[in-house]
């Protein structure tokens, strides 16, 4: 059953059976005697609770605890966490300044703890589908694991081993591989040897690969077998420096079919040429040494290359570990989104400074309905259970907030089945949860959703509520999540409600660059507010550049506004090889400090918090003379429910705005029907008559989020196939690539131009 026909037969049968008045007064008189007897007592007694006990307080209490403050006293700052107010924390222990000795002493204090974890795969079985395509499902043991001491014995081998083949000290060498144990321990093996470390996307096109490969100069690769043969094997011939290969799964022994001048090895027999090895002494790495250069999806031209030190990532994991509770070896994180990405990189350099575990997954594996595992199995999240995990936005949640317009409302039934018909990847779960109740069962959820959401509001927790209503939800995330942290792209604040809400732990958004070592911002645990990224993180400093041309300036009320930039240790080194690239977004102040200029633009509030509100380089002139932000334009539009995806576009010669877009599927297809008009896919979205609906649409919601005029759309173009990393039209982060899309769409926009 569709998730579009479940809700049209809950609602008649809401409409058939009417929920008894009755019944639902009996709903709530449950509700209340609840509130009764488990509040009472704590309300009374709240006036003696110590502040930083178990309740914090109402949401405008929360509100007014400072999380930053300016230490310049001026409203551009700089400001800084307000535990950091007199010196910036570079570093999590004394002496510990860089990433080999943080694993040393993490060895020391959790030798025998478990440290990375992989999970046996039993048996690959092929199902074939209705349409004859055939897809690979896994059927998955126990997770094993390395400790901390085993880990550090196979880093140092392979490091070792890697020497033998000719690696030098500071001298680059890539890892182009999936998340995984293998990865982790190449890294630590690099970063004990003083191997300057090139990491690259798994999922980057060959291009892009090559690019990066011959950027750096580099002689060794780590990879995996999969993208051995899929991806890198088509590109050798363009990365003609390259000539050691270091597969990290058991592999066959010889490799046919492959250059004369590249020699293929396993990495197991690497290790075993480190224990053999005479290189047992390695060149140990200073503070200021390069750890990683690593390269960024690049929305605009080739990717960058960010060199970071391993002062860098230690002071960035430092102020990261500050805003994260209670990390411990009782800890387990999951691991599953790119380590070449700074995000996934540093939380999991983070957990093991702290001794939690890391067991790994991956997207096709995670939860028990994910795309490889067999009907029937568990997918990793339900075996593992973990207590914490990242995760990005996905690509359709920003519609949420269309719905549910205020993330503070309380939800109707239709707004809550709508919610769920909209949510991707894990949140197509909470679905199928939901089909499996009753409709009683479906009225309580609500009611429940509702009344905790008031409950949060006013700084309650509701342990009934959770063990009844929300565990089974709960569960889809193992069971034990005590913190899911948001990053690499806004959470809308609909989401994160309804996450805190069905989760029943606390989400927090964090905002970093990959030139900040992903550490600027992290939401405190106990702040339930939406739309904001919390306030600094004590490794690092904010302040705000007026930006006129945007009209944006500190002196700007009641918040003060401009360009982020971000100060301090956790400052990259640049961009290699890109001296250009580095004079115009890193500068130095008078005291020898480096800052990176975002290119976002912020706003702090009265308690210290940052919310991101522009995007400095999207900002486009018009013929008139009016300034369109481009990315603001795209972020209000997203919320209209028949946009999944969506580029503006205004060329400074023309006087008004257009737009490609990635309509959604069923709501385009509803709008159509009701307008009389049939047709496949491909023809909808050619259509002008269908254009022109979606045009009206798209207006109307601009007005009602107070576009002005000239940034509202005047024309558009609908694409039927939605925009993915392999198209090049969007950076494996999914943030758009607005030169690509100007070429895919270069006669769309002479056209829309053209008839003015």
């Amino acid at each position: 059953m569709s998730l579009n026909s479940h809700f049209v037969m809950f609602l008649t049968m809401k409409k058939k059976e009417d929920l008894n008045p009755v019944l639902l007064l009996l709903f709530h008189l449950m509700v209340w005697l609840y509130t009764l007897i488990s509040f009472l007592p704590s309300y009374l007694l709240s006036g003696v609770s110590p502040p930083d006990g178990d309740s914090y307080g109402t949401e405008q209490m929360r509100a007014k605890r400072a999380k930053a403050r300016s230490i310049s006293g001026m409203p551009e700052g700089p400001y800084r966490a307000v535990s950091a107010a007199q010196r910036l924390k570079a570093s999590l222990h004394p002496g510990v300044d860089t990433l080999d000795k943080m694993f040393q002493t993490a060895v020391a204090r959790f030798r025998h703890k478990d440290c990375l974890g992989t999970r046996e795969v039993i048996s690959v079985d092929d199902e074939r589908q209705n349409n004859g395509k055939v897809f690979k499902k896994l059927i998955l043991g126990e997770y094993h694991w390395l400790s901390f001491e085993e880990t550090l014995t196979a880093a140092v081998q392979l490091g070792s081993g890697l020497a033998s083949l000719g690696q030098q000290p500071k001298t680059n060498i890539a890892i182009f591989c999936e998340t995984r144990a293998e990865w982790l321990i190449a890294a630590q093996a690099c970063f004990a040897h003083n191997f300057r470390l090139v990491t690259l996307y798994a999922t980057l096109g060959g291009p892009a690969v090559a690019h990066g490969l011959n950027e750096t100069e580099v002689t060794h690769i780590i990879t995996s077998r999969e993208l051995l043969e899929t991806r890198l094997q088509a590109i050798l011939i363009k990365v003609p420096r390259l000539q050691h290969i270091i597969v990290v799964d058991n592999t066959p022994t010889t490799w046919p079919g492959y250059p004369q001048n590249i020699t293929i090895h396993n990495m197991a027999t690497v290790q075993k040429m480190g224990v053999l090895s005479e290189n047992g002494k390695h060149c140990q790495p200073q503070s200021s040494d390069i750890a990683v250069i690593m390269y960024t999806s690049g929305s605009t031209g080739h990717p960058k290359g960010v060199m970071i030190s391993h002062s860098n990532i230690i002071a960035g994991i430092t102020g990261m570990a500050d805003r994260l509770p209670n990390l411990c070896e009782e800890d387990t994180y999951i691991g599953y989104l790119p380590l070449a990405h700074v995000l996934e990189l540093s939380a999991e350099l983070v957990c093991i400074s702290h001794g939690c575990r890391i067991g790994y997954s991956s997207p096709h594996t995670l939860v028990d309905q994910s795309t490889k595992i067999k009907k029937g199995s568990k997918g990793d999240i339900s075996i593992l259970q973990p207590t914490m995990m990242a995760a990005v936005p996905v690509r359709s949640i920003p519609n949420l907030t269309s719905i549910i317009k205020d993330a503070n409302r309380k939800l109707t039934h239709k707004e809550c089945l709508v919610i769920w018909e909209i949510m991707d990847r894990i949140y197509k779960n909470v679905m199928m949860k939901v089909e499996e109740m009753s409709c009683l069962q479906r009225t309580l959820f609500i009611l429940a959703y509702n009344y905790k959401l008031e409950q949060l509001a006013k700084g309650h927790s509701t342990p009934l509520c959770d063990r009844l209503i929300f565990s089974k939800i709960r569960n889809l995330l193992g069971g034990r999540t005590r913190l899911l942290l948001s990053g690499g792209a806004p959470l809308s604040a609909a989401t994160q409600r309804f996450m805190n809400v069905c989760l029943c732990c606390p989400v927090g958004q964090g905002y970093g660059l990959t030139e900040t070592c992903g550490a600027g911002t992290i939401s405190e645990h106990w702040d339930y507010s939406t739309g904001r990224v919390g306030g600094p993180l004590v490794c690092c400093e904010i302040k705000l550049k007026n930006w006129a041309d945007g009209n944006y300036y500190s002196t700007d009320h009641p918040h003060a506004r401009g360009e982020i930039l971000i100060g301090g240790p956790n400052v990259t080194m640049g961009y290699y090889k890109n001296q250009d690239k580095n004079q115009d977004d890193f500068i130095v102040d008078e005291n020898g400090q480096r800052w990176f200029c975002t290119g976002d633009i912020g706003e702090f509030q009265e308690d210290g918090c940052l919310k991101i509100i522009d995007r400095k380089k999207d900002l486009v002139k018009l013929q008139a003379g009016e300034y369109v932000s481009l990315g603001k334009v795209e972020a209000i539009l997203k919320n209209c429910p028949l946009i999944d995806n969506i580029c503006a576009y205004a060329n400074s010669d023309e006087n008004y705005v257009i737009a490609f877009m990635v309509p959604n599927q069923k709501q385009l297809q509803l709008l159509a029907h009701q307008h009389g008009m049939e047709g496949s896919w491909e023809d909808l979205c050619s259509s002008k008559a269908v254009e022109e609906l979606v045009l009206n649409a798209l207006n109307e919601a601009a007005l009602a989020a107070q576009l002005e005029r000239f940034e509202i759309p005047r024309k558009i173009c609908l694409s039927p196939e939605p925009w993915m990393p392999e198209m090049g039209l969007v950076t494996d982060a999914f943030k758009l690539k607005r030169e690509q899309l100007k070429t895919y769409y270069h006669d769309d926009i002479k056209r829309m131009y053209a008839g003015k």
